[in-house]
């Protein structure tokens, strides 16, 4: 064999053997990495890394003295509260003490909110006040309370509407005349978290209709329910004349209605079919109908009278849907609130019950069209928080009680108006005293380390200014009889210059001949 050949040969068996070894190895090795995860997984447990202990926090765990979301307030004092001296400061306690009834019956924690339980004080100073002089009484309010100018954030101002109850004609049976059903609430409407059977339902969020045992699907909005969904399952409590009279009813959130034999039925508010209100006022503005300076109940009426199939509409428009039950009361008792007792006709208020606290003390403060629609009759009361509405949202919001029948009902249906609110907070909350109580921030760092060590903007020097001398090394500064040396301010570092890389010139490369074998 030539020596060229046997050269081949040695060579290409060696690189034979070279990657049989090279595959040898790195399964060995494979094996072995393998072989050690699993013993150290069976076998050798690394131990556990200890919990870092819980930060501790540099300040105690307070709560804020006093938070309304959404809310800006100012304290005031009682001389700053135009028209306090001038309210009839007895008829607001009648009305505050009566809701203290419910308040000092309660038990178990309090509500999660910015009153909290602190009206349970001046409730138990009340319960054994059988006041009868006025000014007794505003002694009370101003001795167990402050005041609080509230309003929503960036809004000097609240707002007002009014409400009253209705007091309808209607029949106990359905007749030609008498055809609008009056619903009591379905056995299968369902809010999570409350019993079917529970009395009076939330007002706000969602409500399911419950098909069998476990399906939920949403329930039947005004549109269906009027178009006969639940019709034929003896929920009717009564029957009307009108449809309109039903819708309003169901915004004011209770009614009377008076039978041919003389007997009066009394519904108050029981459940909802979980669909948001829709003010039909508004509907109406927006479609250029009525304009906004001229809304009021009565011109709905009288556009919905003149109007059957645009009302037929414009309700469908709230999908919202009110549910009453029967309730308990003479006719000269007044519709019963929110809070379980009955309301009292120009002292109770509706408000946002996510905010608000029943039985807080409300003074709204400002001018009213009470006598007519374009009077301005001064309105400075004392009102209490007795109830609440879907459509009450904000903390200087308030739906303002008038009482029963048409009178009250032309007076509410014509409010519409910015108002001044002042809260009454008990003094066991007032802010200023529990905000001493927070703890004082760190200092800041003494004038002794500010001057040594300045803080400055290269970036706001101008040249003149580089142009001045520089200030010598070290300065002396006098204080309180002591001399600090002041240290030139430290100049940020100049940013590195951007060098472009040069590129070398490449070199010829020389064809070589190939060697031939």
């Amino acid at each position: 064999m030539a020596p060229e050949a046997r050269i081949k040969n040695f060579l290409k068996n060696s690189a034979t053997a070279l990657c049989a070894g090279a595959v040898v190895l790195s399964s060995f090795s494979l094996g072995a990495e393998a072989a050690r995860r699993h013993y150290r997984s069976h076998h050798h447990h690394l131990p556990a890394l200890a919990a870092a202990p819980p930060r501790a926090l540099p300040y105690p765990q307070l709560p804020l003295p006093f938070e309304i979301p959404g809310a800006q307030y100012l304290p005031l004092t009682w001389t700053d509260v135009k028209g306090w001296s001038d309210d009839d400061h007895l008829a607001a306690y009648k009305t505050f003490r009566a809701s203290c009834r419910t308040i000092n019956a309660q038990t178990g924690a309090a509500e999660p909110k910015a009153l909290g339980g602190s009206l349970s004080e001046p409730c138990r100073a009340a319960k054994s006040l059988e006041l009868t002089d006025d000014g007794k009484a505003r002694t009370f309010f101003e001795e167990n309370f402050a005041p609080l100018r509230i309003s929503r954030l960036g809004e000097p101002d609240g707002f007002v509407t009014g409400y009253y109850e209705p007091v309808l004609e209607g029949s106990r049976t359905q007749t030609d005349v008498f055809n609008v059903p009056v619903y009591r609430r379905p056995s299968n409407l369902f809010v999570r978290g409350y019993k079917q059977d529970s009395v009076s339902l939330p007002n706000k969020g969602p409500v399911y209709r419950k098909i069998g045992r476990r399906k939920l699907v949403p329930y039947y909005d005004r549109g269906e329910i009027e178009d006969g969904k639940i019709a034929g399952r003896g929920l009717e409590i009564a029957w009307l004349k009108d449809p309109t009279d039903l819708l309003f009813a169901q915004i004011q959130g209770s009614a009377r209605i008076k039978f041919d034999d003389g007997g009066t039925v009394r519904l108050n508010y029981d459940a909802y079919n979980g669909y948001p209100y829709t003010a039909v006022g508004r509907v109406l503005i927006e479609r250029g109908i009525i304009p906004k300076e001229e809304m009021s109940m009565q011109k709905i009426r009288e556009w919905m009278a003149q109007n059957p199939d645009g009302a037929k509409d414009l309700r469908r428009q709230n999908r919202s849907y009110i549910f009453f039950r029967e309730v308990n009361l003479s006719d000269k008792e007044e519709a019963v609130g929110a809070q379980g007792i009955p309301l009292t006709a120009g002292r109770s208020i509706a408000v946002d019950k996510a905010l608000h606290v029943y039985g807080t003390p409300f003074f709204i403060e400002g001018e009213l069209p009470i006598d007519s629609e374009r009077s301005k009759t001064p309105f400075h009361r004392l009102m209490i928080a007795q109830d609440t509405g879907s459509a009450i949202i904000g903390p200087a919001r308030a739906d303002l009680y008038f009482g029963a029948g048409a009178d009250a009902g032309r007076v509410s249906g014509r409010l519409r108006h910015p108002m001044h609110f002042v809260m009454l907070v008990p003094k066991g909350l007032d802010p200023a005293v529990r905000a001493a109580k927070l703890p004082v921030p760190d200092p800041r760092p003494s004038e002794k380390i500010a001057r040594l060590f300045p803080q400055t903007d290269p970036a706001k020097d101008s040249p003149k200014d580089q142009t001045k001398p520089a200030a010598p090394a070290a300065a002396v500064a006098q204080g309180k009889g002591e001399t600090v040396a002041v240290a030139n301010p430290v100049p940020l570092p100049v940013p590195r210059p951007v060098i472009e890389p040069v590129q070398e010139p490449r070199r010829p490369v020389k064809n070589r001949p190939h060697r031939q074998q």
